[in-house]
């Protein structure tokens, strides 16, 4: 067996916005009912957290839950413990309608960080991206550019990107290219 290695291998580009492949991260893809008591009680379990509202993210000591849909959440732990924490999932969900799945090595993490990290998402994404509308803790699924796109803002200001790893070549220079100096139009100065 290979040793597993992140789509990025670590790149890395600091402009107006630094944008860094995060490595390898453990994803769980989980279907169910969000309001069900033994949902709740199995997401806690995983990564120590509640079920996050519509369009929230919540992060905790290495993991985070990422409302996805009303009936999908992202859950993300270390890359290490995915295979345990999805097998205690489905021990706590054994016999109800749902859906785990390990999707860790089928995605990529990116973070944009710095002063123009806003902007470099802004003029990628059709998001409302001006502080007030768009707050730390908040999750957004959309397109960047010609792909599909998932990010939230953490408390320090930095956003986190998922895509699928087939694309995260591409997602990473066309986030490269918008954070080139020289390139800020200025618009949350």
């Amino acid at each position: 067996m290979s040793d597993a290695v992140s789509a990025l291998n670590g790149a890395r580009y600091e402009g107006f916005a630094t944008i860094e492949d995060q490595g390898l991260s453990g994803m769980i893809t989980l279907r169910g009912d969000l309001a069900s008591k033994d949902l709740k009680a199995a997401v806690k379990s995983a990564t120590g957290l509640g079920i996050p509202a519509q369009r929230q993210a919540l992060t905790g000591k290495g993991t985070a839950a990422l409302w996805m849909s009303p009936d999908e959440l992202l859950l993300l732990c270390p890359y290490a413990e995915v295979t345990e924490r999805l097998a205690a999932i489905e021990a706590a969900l054994k016999g109800q309608h749902f859906l785990a799945q390990n999707v860790s090595d089928a995605r990529a993490l990116l973070r944009i960080s710095g002063a123009g990290a806003r902007e470099t998402l802004a003029k990628l994404c059709p998001v409302d991206l001006a502080p007030e509308a768009f707050p730390p803790g908040m999750l957004r699924r959309t397109r960047m550019a010609q792909i599909p796109a998932a990010f939230w803002l953490n408390n320090e200001g930095a956003f986190h990107l998922i895509c699928f790893r087939s694309v995260a070549d591409y997602a990473f220079n066309l986030l490269k290219a918008s954070a080139r100096r020289g390139g800020e139009v200025g618009l949350y100065a």
